[in-house]
């Protein structure tokens, strides 16, 4: 047996082991040499879109005599007419990260992003656009005033990066091409940390405008849920006061259209602000990967977002929480409602009940006047057809007393047609 039939490849492969162990190498960073220009894109794009924009790169990759990103690919990098495409593909959204590199000058983001845009084939749109961050990377040091022209010094936040290494700078708002500017002062880094600090910085302004879709999912549903707030106090007092079915099941139908309502946002905004939360999570790493360290007179990342972003962030937090607290309060409501209209219910039932008792007794006992008077009526016509027969046979010269032999037989007919009925009435109740 050879050395390499000794290894791990001489046994049994679990189906998913190569794709756990290549997830940690899925998103690999790139080295960055300075000067370099990226200008980043990020689109929102459904399964379906996913795959078309990743057939549109494995084409433009075809015609070129390269291979393309496969199914199975969440990065892929490509040089592309002038510029490297890094392609990317997330849970709900792609990038598309145009490098470009060598280009002369030193004033920051010279030339302008639609100058370095005419370079370079741009792709089928995937879906709406999100992010367009226009990141340059400069060598050497930087004093942070200078950079207030570039993006006005009440916005910018500014700060010492990778233990204090490199500078960075921006202002989280778009200029007038419509890209969030990334100033980065390489101090003194190697490639390979220039290339992790952009990415961090990049992925910072992705994930954080990512996390903010969950605010207007939020904003939206606050009238809703402040409606519902206000009306499930009146309705609970009412509860107080209501009496019979009628009016408690009345309640009982306004409860569930509120609980509805509540139940029909929540489930519609429950992926939103769970993703809010998980890119919020991320940018935060992200800052903290930096390795920030705060200048005099200026806000920091962390500082900068944390004044803006948080709060954002904590109003879909208490959304979230007052549509959970709403619905257990609607649902106790709705079961104090159910128990007492049940309750009364069953109190009418047992009316009901009562009422056909009462009605079956009165039944039976007519029932046996019937069968009293019936016997009586029977008896009588009975009489009467023995009363004839003995006529008859009186006239045909038989010695017989028509009235008095009468008189005597009613008793044993009175006795045979109760036996009678007494007889069919224990058969009935039998069966």
């Amino acid at each position: 047996m050879t050395d390499a039939g000794l290894g791990a490849s001489a046994f049994e492969q679990h189906p998913l082991r190569a794709r756990i162990l290549g997830e940690l190498h899925a998103r690999p960073t790139r080295p960055l040499e300075a000067p370099a220009r990226i200008l980043h894109f990020a689109f929102l794009a459904d399964a379906a879109g996913a795959e078309a924009d990743r057939l549109a790169v494995t084409q433009a990759c075809i015609e070129r005599g390269l291979p393309g990103p496969d199914s199975q690919t969440r990065q892929f990098r490509v040089e592309l007419q002038g510029a490297a495409l890094v392609w990317e593909r997330h849970g709900e959204f792609i990038t598309h990260s145009w490098e470009f590199s060598g280009l002369d000058g030193d004033e920051p983001f010279a030339p302008s992003p639609a100058t370095l845009m005419q370079k370079i084939r741009m792709l089928p749109q995937p879906g709406p656009l999100l992010v367009a961050v226009d990141l340059h990377m400069l060598a050497g040091d930087r004093d942070p005033a200078s950079l207030g022209a570039v993006f006005g010094p009440l916005q910018m936040a500014v700060c010492d990066a990778n233990a204090g290494r490199a500078l960075i700078a921006t202002d989280f708002a778009p200029d007038t091409f419509g890209f969030v500017r990334i100033f980065i002062a390489n101090r003194s880094m190697p490639a390979m940390a220039a290339g992790r600090l952009a990415q961090r910085a990049l992925e910072v302004e992705t994930y954080r405008t990512l996390a903010l879709l969950g605010l207007p999912e939020a904003q939206s549903l606050a009238p809703s849920i402040q409606r519902i707030e206000q009306e499930l106090p009146r309705l609970l007092d009412a509860m107080t006061q209501a009496t019979g079915v009628e009016q408690n099941r009345h309640l009982l139908d306004a409860l569930t259209g509120l609980a509805s309502e509540l139940e029909v946002g929540a489930a519609a905004s429950l992926y939103r602000f769970g993703a809010t939360r998980a890119y919020d999570d991320l940018a935060r790493a992200r800052l903290y990967a930096i390795n920030e360290t705060p200048l005099p007179d200026y806000p920091s990342w962390s500082g900068f977002l944390t004044r803006r972003l948080q709060p954002a962030m904590r109003t879909c937090r208490n959304t979230e929480a007052r549509q959970a607290d709403l619905s257990r309060k609607l649902a106790r409501a709705a079961q104090l409602l159910r128990t007492r209209v049940d309750t009364e219910v069953e109190a009418q039932n047992g009316d009901l009940l009562r009422q056909m008792g009462e009605r079956v007794q009165l039944q039976l006992r007519l029932q046996q006047t019937v069968e009293g008077l019936s016997i009586a009526a029977i008896t009588y016509y009975i009489a009467s057809v023995i009363h004839h027969v003995l006529e008859g046979a009186k006239e045909a010269g038989l010695h017989v007393e028509p009235s008095t032999d009468t008189a005597i037989l009613i008793p044993f007919i009175v006795a045979f047609v109760a036996w009678t009925v007494w007889r069919i009435r224990r058969k009935h109740s039998g069966e």
